[in-house]
């Protein structure tokens, strides 16, 4: 068993992937639209083309990721998906990107427990941890 994280969109899935890509690295591994479905009649044409399951790589990581149809969608909360860097060069580097046009809650920074840690949310609404760990 093992656990994958599966974000939703409110429609700009396509623009959080490529966003991603320059953020953080991350690699397209499937972009499947609505179109190469059955037809559903609650959908309507203009989502044929948005992203009905997707996959990108973070690191060793497989994040999934869709555009949530209309009326679905809901906020994240409760949760932050969190991004374990291997320097704090990459944890300044990639809390930059993830915060430009978003929200951060607290900057990133040393703490007692991790050379960098910060929490931000993108301009998708993705709620993130960035953290390079103290060896402990």
């Amino acid at each position: 068993m093992h656990t994958n994280v599966y974000l939703h969109f409110s429609g700009d899935c396509a623009d959080a992937i490529k966003f991603y890509e320059k953020a953080m690295g991350a690699k397209t591994e499937t972009v499947m639209p609505f179109s190469g479905a059955p037809p559903s009649g609650n959908l309507p044409p203009e989502w044929k083309d948005k992203i009905m399951h997707g996959s990108i790589r973070v690191g060793s990581t497989s994040v999934q990721v869709t555009d949530a149809p209309p009326g679905m969608y809901a906020r994240p909360q409760g949760f932050r998906v969190t991004l374990n860097v291997d320097s704090p060069a990459d944890a300044d580097r990639i809390f930059k990107a993830l915060a430009e046009g978003g929200a951060v809650q607290m900057g990133i920074e040393e703490t007692f427990f991790a050379h960098r840690f910060g929490m931000v949310t993108d301009k998708f609404g993705i709620p993130w941890i960035v953290i390079h760990n103290k060896a402990m």
